[in-house]
């Protein structure tokens, strides 16, 4: 594999630089003397800070923006018969995926955290670099939303310190180099690529192994995990856990929830009662996420009170339980839940929230997600009192598997739930505006464009 070196700069082009991992890894490049340029469908606010910043945009991807880059970096959706793909291998230029230029860049880091799991990435690699910059410390940061505490999706820093989310998509997240990895949690996903669970337990198990087997890796690894001697027994390096179980390393007691659903609790370290650490995000998933993120500073010499303190600061991500307005006296939240267990999360943190109604838009993502996973979506959004289905969003696939948004609806309805299907949103936007009482609680919900129901919603 072709290996990045930071004291060796070149010229990379980057198929796709306008994605919001894909112009990170841009400007971390640019930062450190690389020459960058790019390609993309259209034109955005990303593609035009890198512009503003010296790198040579493209858009529209054609055989001629390919010059004479000595590297090529492209993105999971660009396939062969791209016509610059197409070009660089012609011109035999050597080329990394994205995944593969995120590990090449983290491998010029003295330490690389990386947060995995099948939900809460976001969410807790955001908590741990909010106690990094509680700590006075000065990391390089991507994360997969748009992060307050350091202005977007993308932090430079010193050379010392990589925090970064790692997807098991495709197996991404074994081409990195981390020496401290968070594994959340593990389950049923990404069902295209992955087999089954067991194919997708033995993929976390690689990237366990990919840590440093020695003193300087370590593991923060959620210990309700089913058979976590699985990922543990052979373990090279050091590991801590945290969760539920009173068992774990790092677990809450007394918890409770203010009225906007955030949590407090006292921290229980190795059996023994420490601080009490205050939530600025709603629902008890949260706890967890945050538990995660405090083990994960200490092993960073971060102390537990310097973590509590970036807790309470911490008030979230863009589009994770994000209050948007109101609307007829409804408010209205934004959420990226688009997994059955991130939407019982989200609704159950929405049941503590000050509510008459919980009205959910809800737009699944991928035909073979909404397929394998028909009745947890179902059984996940039989928690809200009404449920709005619009269309599937496509991303990368064609319905091969014949299934559709009414398939949910038809369920919940069967069930005794309150479910319709509206493909289309300026329909849903009519029929909220229509339906919406004071006092309801209305969730847009969903990994696509469904947030933009909430854009128009609060003009």
């Amino acid at each position: 594999m072709y290996q990045i070196d930071f004291n060796k700069t070149i010229s990379v082009h980057f198929i796709g630089i306008g994605g919001i991992s894909m112009s990170g890894l841009a400007e971390i490049l640019m930062n450190e003397g690389f020459k960058v340029s790019g390609s993309d469908m259209k034109q955005s606010e990303l593609t035009d800070t890198l512009k503003a910043k010296g790198a040579r945009i493209e858009i529209g991807q054609r055989a001629e923006n390919i010059k004479e880059p000595d590297l090529v970096v492209y993105t999971a959706a660009i396939h062969p018969d791209n016509p610059e793909y197409a070009a660089a291998v012609s011109k035999n230029i050597p080329m990394l995926s994205r995944a593969e230029l995120l590990g090449e860049i983290m491998a010029n880091y003295t330490e690389a955290v990386n947060i995995a799991g099948t939900h809460g990435k976001t969410t807790t690699t955001s908590m741990i670099t909010d106690m990094v910059l509680e700590a006075k410390k000065d990391p390089t940061v991507t994360v997969g939303g748009m992060l307050d505490a350091i202005g977007g999706n993308i932090r430079i820093g010193k050379r010392d310190l990589f925090i970064a989310e790692a997807c098991e998509y495709t197996n991404s997240f074994l081409s990195f180099h981390p020496t401290l990895a968070v594994i959340l949690n593990i389950e049923a996903d990404h069902l295209d690529f992955f087999n089954d669970i067991d194919d997708i337990r033995a993929s976390f198990k690689k990237f366990i192994h990919t840590l440093p087997q020695n003193e300087k890796g370590f593991l923060v690894i959620n210990g309700d995990i089913d058979d976590i001697d699985y990922f543990t027994k052979d373990l090279g390096c050091g590991f801590v856990t945290f969760g539920k179980n009173k068992s774990c390393d790092y677990t809450a007691e007394d918890i409770s929830f203010d009225e906007k659903a955030c949590a407090s609790y006292t921290l229980v370290k190795n059996g023994v009662k420490t601080v009490r650490v205050e939530l600025s995000v709603p629902g008890e998933h949260n706890v967890y996420n945050s538990l995660a993120a405090i083990a994960s500073a200490e092993r960073m010499g971060i102390d537990t009170k310097t973590a509590a303190a970036a807790l309470v600061k911490y008030n979230g991500t863009k589009r994770r339980f994000e209050y948007r307005g109101s609307v007829n006296g409804a408010d209205i939240i934004d959420d990226y839940a688009h997994h059955p267990q991130e939407i019982e999360a989200t609704l159950k943190a929405a049941k503590l929230y000050p509510h008459k109604k919980i009205r959910v838009i809800f737009q699944p993502h991928t035909y073979t997600r909404t397929k394998a996973l028909l009745g947890d979506f179902a059984d996940a959004l039989m928690l809200a009192d009404e449920v709005i289905l619009a269309d599937i969003y496509a991303a990368r696939e064609k319905n091969t598997v014949g299934v559709s948004s009414n398939d949910i609806a038809e369920l919940i309805n069967a069930h005794g739930g309150n479910a319709g299907y509206i493909p289309d949103f300026d329909k849903i936007i009519e029929y909220v505006l229509k339906h919406a009482e004071p006092g309801d609680l209305l969730i847009t919900m969903g990994a696509g464009n469904v947030v933009e129901i909430a854009d128009r919603l609060t003009r």
